[in-house]
């Protein structure tokens, strides 16, 4: 009774005072959202279940229910939805794999002490801000860029032989079996290198932090008990580190899938924006959403079961 009183007297637990500045800093969010998202994501999802008939003189549009007929036809009319879907799925299964070890290896060496850590530090985020918007019409829409890229291209025309020779030399050598796809794969990964590099800057800031909250006590206790660097990255390092992987993995399966080049995402784009098709488009946005909803699902609970978690 004591301690109730205590608490009444003071007002609020810790939980519930960390609870209320939890709600507050997420508050103007839920405005947000509700003020400005609520209302066409609902309207999205009629449209997805409608054929949307635009009335131009009346500025307005009409929607007639036609239940899944939407649905039916981008699975089996549409010839491009669903190999886009499939195909951008098998490249995420490929390439998320890779960015997760390439922004983990890098965030290891970063973590470490070296003269000049704040310039490779920062070297590595630029993708992030070559990524954004502007600069991505910069690199896309630009002759100089493109006339240098050609001339970059044509100077290395010959060590691409050389590595095009390398590649068959190592195939025949391995052959077509387990070995051999191995081989693919890990060719697919280098030639693939400028693409991991530039979408990895967030998630070697992911890693980076959560390398830096380990306390260093806990690897001068593993020293002292005579344990070595590579005991220590295996034993105290990567399990510690397993709550980010799950964090960078959901966030590189969400950011590879609704990247700005992405081909469904295109084709979201042109159903809805080129051929007025609000319905079509509308039904394409929801299941590529809920498909990308499912494989976060399944990822999550595959990766969770791996999960250390410490005080």
């Amino acid at each position: 009774m004591g301690k109730l009183k205590s608490r009444g007297k003071k007002g609020l637990s810790m939980a519930g005072r960390n609870a209320i500045t939890g709600y507050l800093f997420i508050l103007p969010f839920i405005i947000g959202f509700v003020a400005f998202m609520a209302y066409p994501i609902y309207q999205s999802i009629r449209m997805a279940f409608s054929t949307v008939h635009m009335l131009p003189l009346e500025n307005r549009f009409e929607l007639e229910w036609t239940g899944l007929n939407n649905l039916r036809h981008i699975f089996t009319v549409d010839p491009d939805f669903s190999r886009y879907m499939v195909e951008e799925i098998i490249q995420m299964l490929l390439l998320v794999p890779a960015i997760v070890i390439f922004a983990f290896f890098i965030a290891v060496l970063l973590n470490g002490k070296f003269k000049g850590r704040t310039f490779v530090r920062a070297v590595f985020f630029l993708p992030v801000i070559l990524a954004s918007g502007v600069l991505v019409n910069l690199e896309t829409n630009n002759s100089l860029l493109d006339m240098v890229s050609q001339q970059i291209q044509d100077a290395n025309a010959m060590r691409a032989n050389v590595t095009g020779v390398l590649e068959n030399i190592l195939a025949s050598v391995t052959g077509a079996g387990v070995m051999g796809d191995f081989m693919d794969y890990i060719f697919m990964i280098i030639n693939q290198l400028y693409v991991i590099a530039m979408a990895s800057g967030i998630q070697i800031l992911i890693f980076l932090s959560g390398l830096q909250a380990i306390s260093p006590s806990i690897f001068e206790a593993s020293s002292i008990e005579g344990a070595t660097s590579w005991e220590n990255f295996w034993k105290i390092t990567f399990p510690m580190m397993s709550p980010m992987i799950l964090v960078v993995v959901v966030y590189s399966v969400i950011d590879f899938l609704v990247r700005t080049d992405s081909e469904v995402m295109d084709r979201v784009d042109i159903a809805v924006f080129r051929l007025l098709e609000y319905g079509r488009g509308s039904a394409m946005a929801w299941a590529y959403f809920l498909i990308i909803a499912a494989i976060l699902g399944v990822v999550s609970l595959i990766i969770s079961r791996m999960v250390y978690y410490y005080e």
